[in-house]
């Protein structure tokens, strides 16, 4: 995804999952989610506009799925 400051392109982010050009899922496999998983996924929505992600871990007994609003 390409990322514009100021009407000018400065950089390109991969993302895991874009759904619906609404919501930036990312995904994770770690033993539990930290505060810069967070952290990601903000800055993120941030540089693309979107306002709502999903941050999913499936390194857990059960599916650990987090909601981040801007």
């Amino acid at each position: 995804m390409r990322i514009v400051f100021e009407g000018e392109e400065v950089g390109e982010h991969r993302l895991d999952l874009v759904v619906a050009d609404e919501i930036v899922v990312e995904l994770k496999a770690v033993k539990a989610l930290q505060d810069v998983h967070f952290a990601q996924l903000k800055s993120y929505l941030k540089a693309t506009g979107l306002h709502v992600g999903l941050l999913m871990n499936f390194n857990a007994p059960t599916l650990v799925v987090k909601r981040v609003v801007l």
